[in-house]
């Protein structure tokens, strides 16, 4: 990295400015969030709305089976899934100094899906065992990329991010095997990993999920310093204190878990982590002390308007979400390699 970012690192970052800029994207989640539910094949009108969430009498019982049974549980757990896919991608971008990092494209997704794909397999619980088996899946995936990428000299981003690539494609190879051996009862739970679906959303998911991600956040984002020093630089990092291997072992573990946890009920939703965290940095900076809270609350707001978008496109039929994330990602992703050597060392 160059001077500029070191320069950007040291310039003073008010807590008012983050708290402000938190608030901001807070209010436009819940704005997305309260437009989400107005969305759908039923019609659900503002004043309905209104009442149902004052208790007012006068709103049909369909209208509030619609709001509460069918679209708030799919909407919270879009947020919490987009929420932890950002952070994900954020986390391996900062780690690996390499923009085009993200928990889809370097297989962590894939392999989160293999583990929960396997579980269903051989049977395993969706409350507990496929949960576990989609985080074991995860670590697979940590482990064999440190394994393959790692050189005598560290850590080369570029080739890391190849194995990533690899290990992807590896796991989908066995994901296809898998559905073209399943039995009929098990083919459409195979496919629900596959292309990312929210439909079988519920509140005792979200739950479930939300605390661990919320925790997850806060210990990560107790690693921003250390995050900044390592995208200026590894030999930096080490000159001004920050145990780097220490730092990347504990991130990734946690950046597995959440993408483990959230897949294995969300199944594969890519492109989240790489949009939004550059978006992010394009727009307020490189220090992720502000670049993780953007990136949580902006992911959270993408993917339940992303989701809306799928559930509404070709209403009353919808498509997977993952299909509407890759639509956007992917001409993204061509963009980020035609310009990963200007943007990013300028942000």
């Amino acid at each position: 990295m160059n001077q500029m970012t070191l320069k950007n690192i040291k310039r003073p970052l008010s807590p008012v400015r983050v708290a402000y800029v938190s608030l901001i994207l807070c209010l436009f989640l819940v704005l997305t969030m309260v437009f989400s539910l107005l969305l759908g094949t039923a019609e659900v009108r503002p004043d309905q709305l209104w009442r149902l969430f004052t208790g007012e009498p006068g709103v049909e019982k369909a209208v509030s089976l619609i709001v509460f049974k069918i679209r708030l549980p799919r909407i919270i757990l879009a947020g919490i899934v987009g929420f932890s896919l950002s952070i994900g991608g954020l986390v391996f971008q900062a780690l690996l100094r390499n923009p085009l990092a993200d928990p889809f494209i370097l297989g962590v997704s894939s392999g989160s899906a293999f583990g929960a794909v396997l579980g269903i397999i051989l049977g395993l619980s969706y409350n507990l065992g496929i949960p576990f088996m989609s985080f074991a899946g995860a670590l697979l995936t940590i482990y064999l990329i440190l394994t393959v990428g790692r050189r005598k000299m560290g850590m080369e981003s570029s080739t890391i991010l190849l194995t990533g690539v690899i290990i992807n494609a590896f796991f989908t190879a066995i994901i296809m095997f898998f559905i073209a051996t399943a039995t009929d009862d098990r083919l459409h739970s195979i496919l629900f990993w596959l292309y990312g679906d929210l439909s079988q959303s519920n509140y005792s998911e979200s739950a479930l999920v939300a605390p661990i991600m919320l925790a997850a956040f806060v210990i990560l984002y107790g690693f921003s310093r250390h995050l900044n020093l390592i995208t200026a630089g590894e030999e930096t990092a080490v000159q001004l204190g920050v145990d780097v291997e220490r730092a990347k072992l504990i991130c990734f573990l946690i950046v597995s878990l959440m993408v483990g946890l959230v897949v294995s009920f969300s199944g594969l939703i890519g492109f989240v982590g790489l949009i939004i965290p550059h978006l992010g940095r394009m727009v307020f900076g490189s220090d992720h002390r502000l670049l993780m809270p953007v990136s949580a609350l902006g992911g959270a707001a993408f993917l339940v308007a992303a989701d809306t978008l799928a559930r509404t496109v070709i209403s009353p039929g919808e498509v997977p979400v993952g299909v509407i994330t890759a639509f956007i990602g992917a001409p993204f992703f061509i963009y980020l390699l035609k310009t990963r050597g200007s943007r990013w060392t300028r942000s």
